[in-house]
């Protein structure tokens, strides 16, 4: 999944997933749950609605709080992960709300906001 890291990822809330089947996406939630293995996570983004990010690799490290993920959307509508970065909310103060009205500002308006 090299590619994903090659062009432009817009990003995108749990509404969104559908519209961007098979393309790279930049996605932001708090973690709401964590398979057992460590190789899936549940986000919860700013509007409270759920995402299924699947990982390449079991979780090495303990996640909490807001995980930024890079990946691109399956056909069942899960972001497969290439990369995750952690926004711990505690220290950044990340606002997920806040941000889920940028990224709809974000897609109001894409001629001010060019993804390709």
């Amino acid at each position: 999944m090299s590619s994903v890291f090659e062009s432009p990822k817009p990003r995108i809330n749990a509404s969104m997933l559908s519209q961007y089947v098979s393309k790279p996406v930049c996605f932001a939630g708090r973690v709401q749950k964590i398979h057992p293995s460590g190789r899936s996570l549940t986000l919860l983004d700013g509007e409270g609605k759920t995402a299924q990010v699947e990982l390449n690799d079991p979780l090495d490290e303990e996640v909490s709080g807001i995980v930024e993920v890079v990946g691109m959307v399956s056909n069942k509508g899960t972001i497969m992960a290439s990369a995750y970065i952690l926004l711990r909310d505690d220290k950044y103060g990340f606002d997920l709300e806040l941000y889920n009205e940028a990224l709809k500002v974000i897609h109001d308006f894409p001629q001010y906001y060019p993804f390709q």
